[in-house]
């Protein structure tokens, strides 16, 4: 369904991304954010499934900034690579590239953003700092209890796993009370439950949050 493209960012960097276009109505555009693991199979998965919704999905394969290419499974030692290489392409980095592909996904209508880990997080910072955007889903963001003090410049959901092992609860309870205003659906599953492809995946915890993630990009995007 997806083809790979080019994301040229305004001081000339470029990475490649993954898009997904839909075969019939086109509601508008979404930014998926990968997990520490690159824009791999899941995340291109990912894509496929919002543009069966209607949206023009865009992954930006942000350790393109670091290393060309990468695309990790979900062993230990994937898990370490991954997080090596994300300290290599800083938050700063990752937003010039967000913004990139929204404009290319403005093409559609409005555009939303979605992530999910490391994505979840860039999707929080995105909400509060970019513009162009009319909506943000993060997935167990576990940045974005550092970033409380930024409030978000459109409507935010996001969803965490009640037993998630990088995450704890009084986390989640902290970002409740400093933003009342955002929806925090939590779930009976772990980190990382939103991916088939790890053994953290939790069917029923995915498909309720995807249908949640859907209305609200519905009510939202388009």
């Amino acid at each position: 369904m997806g083809t790979q493209i080019k994301l040229t960012a305004t001081d000339g960097t470029s990475i490649s991304a993954y898009r997904a276009d839909p075969v019939g109505q086109v509601r508008g555009g979404l930014v998926v954010c990968q997990e520490i693991f690159g824009v791999n199979v899941h995340i291109r998965s990912v894509c496929d499934q919002y543009a069966k919704e209607g949206y023009v999905a865009i992954a930006p394969a942000f350790f393109d900034h670091a290393e060309a290419g990468v695309e990790l499974d979900y062993q230990p030692a994937d898990v370490e690579r991954g997080k090596v290489l994300m300290q290599k392409v800083s938050m700063d980095v990752v937003l010039k590239f967000v913004a990139a592909a929204g404009q290319i996904a403005a093409s559609a209508g409005r555009v939303g953003i979605v992530g999910y880990c490391w994505g979840g997080t860039a999707a929080w910072a995105t909400a509060c700092r970019l513009s162009g955007f009319s909506a943000a889903v993060a997935y167990y963001g576990g940045g974005i209890a550092g970033m409380l003090n930024e409030q978000p410049k459109v409507p935010v959901i996001a969803h965490f796993g009640e037993h998630d092992h990088a995450i704890p609860m009084t986390d989640v309870e902290k970002l409740r009370a400093a933003h009342p205003e955002v929806p925090v659906y939590t779930y009976d599953a772990g980190h990382g439950f939103n991916c088939d492809m790890r053994g953290s995946y939790h069917q029923p915890s995915a498909e309720l949050a995807f249908s949640r993630t859907v209305e609200f990009l519905r009510k939202n995007v388009g």
